[in-house]
């Protein structure tokens, strides 16, 4: 995307230094990464990254302001699901975006879904410095920034050059909004620790140590001195929740969620306590909003990147031409459910009082952007944001593939694929 910087990283890449980053990423982790991680980085422009931040908010707006999709969305919420206490916005939210060449040949960002809930907000920041650290990506910086104030010189200009991250000093940004690791830390703890005692924070998720976010866990509980407590541990006392830690209670002031209701679903989990009781206990992210903006929330939204999409149960006809199509449940995760180009058959073997539980997208072929060894290489984008004072962007996460679809589980045994990071540039 950046042509220098790509055209400088291909040429230097070693698989050696590959395998020496991957164990660098392990260290910092305090484990090995458990799903696949890119060969490379990706660098994008700064123009891109503050147009795709600034569409995703347009986005999010659009559905928390609007008082008819706030009374829409209440159906989404299941029953025995229902948090008392609402929070009036969410407070983190992901927005993925395709990119897709036009017809004047510039790249235009295609929605892929968006979702109220927490991602990676711990592991992503040290998956891209580690990138910076391993691969020397601050010398390519320096190099870049030269490069660039020379030919500013040589043309009578003042220098200009692109990628400054401090006085005089260039480089390679991931933290969007201004932010810097000082600035983000204090915005994670005040959006999760909120000033609590830490020991009374915990970030729940159901049998974590077999979760491939377990690293983005570890790191979480590392940088704000929370723990990590399974849902199925958890001890209710009346109104009030505990863990067990050394043989003793600790009452739980806070929580993190990080528990998919589908997967409790799935699993049939036992839960200690009932989501819908009025507990003594605040919620970092309130887990109503994850069923209000989710893919539900797509065939409502007016906007340039969002493609055409329909409620199986509200469209008007099934389109000739499925093999354009994507049928995705409403409520699945890294992709489980999703149908890629749908047949006829599939979409009659949906009970018409399911039909609802369903949407059907237009499918966007992404514009291989990405330059790699193995040839052009797609990139999706998710744009992480925090919604405290205000919606702010903070962080970007990539998915690198040439596979069907873009998730890590859906590029096996490919180079040069998998998750990856924005790094960003003038």
């Amino acid at each position: 995307m950046i042509p220098s910087f790509r055209q400088a990283f291909n040429s230097q890449f070693a698989p050696e230094k590959y395998q020496q980053f991957r164990r660098e990423l392990a260290a910092r982790c305090g484990m090995d990464i458990p799903f696949q991680v890119s060969e490379t980085p990706c660098f994008f422009p700064a123009s891109l990254v503050e147009r795709l931040g600034e569409d995703g908010k347009a986005l999010i707006r659009q559905l928390v302001d609007s008082p008819e999709y706030r009374a829409r969305s209440e159906n989404t919420i299941p029953d025995r699901f229902r948090v008392p206490n609402e929070a009036v916005h969410p407070m983190f939210i992901q927005v993925d975006f395709g990119l897709v060449r036009d017809a004047a040949g510039e790249l235009q960002p295609k929605l892929v879904e968006l979702q109220a809930f927490p991602s990676l907000y711990a592991y992503q920041p040290v998956l891209a410095h580690t990138y910076i650290d391993v691969f020397g990506l601050d010398s390519l910086a320096q190099e870049d920034y030269l490069h660039s104030a020379e030919k500013s010189a040589n043309h009578g200009g003042h220098g200009g050059a692109r990628g400054k991250s401090g006085p005089g000093r260039p480089g390679l940004q991931y933290y969007l909004s201004g932010l810097d690791a000082a600035s983000y830390k204090r915005l994670l703890a005040e959006a999760i620790v909120a000033g609590h005692d830490p020991a009374n924070v915990i970030l729940m998720e159901v049998h974590p140590e077999e979760q491939k976010t377990l690293p983005d866990f570890l790191l979480t509980s590392n940088l704000l001195g929370i723990r990590t407590v399974c849902i199925t541990k958890i001890v209710k006392e009346g109104r009030h929740l505990f863990y067990e830690q050394n043989g003793r209670r600790v009452h739980i002031h806070r929580i993190y969620n990080r528990a998919i209701v589908d997967e409790l679903e799935r699993k049939g989990v036992t839960l200690p306590f009932d989501f819908r009781d009025d507990l003594d206990v605040e919620w970092a992210g309130h887990p109503n909003w994850y069923f209000r903006i989710s893919k539900y929330s797509i065939p409502y939204l007016k906007h340039a990147s969002v493609p055409r999409t329909w409620f199986l149960d509200q469209m008007p006809a099934v389109p000739d031409d499925l093999e354009n199509f994507v049928l995705k449940p409403l409520y699945s995760f890294a992709g489980l459910g999703v149908k890629i180009a749908p047949s006829r058959g599939d979409i009659d073997a949906i009970p018409a009082e399911k039909r609802h539980e369903y949407i059907l997208q237009e499918r966007i072929s992404f514009t291989p952007v990405i330059e790699t060894p193995h040839g052009p290489t797609k990139a999706e984008l998710r744009i992480m944001y925090v919604w405290l004072k205000e919606l702010l962007p903070v962080m970007i996460i990539v998915r690198m593939g040439r596979g069907l679809m873009m998730g890590v589980d859906h590029n096996k045994n490919m180079e040069w694929v998998g998750s990856s990071a924005g790094l960003i540039g003038g």
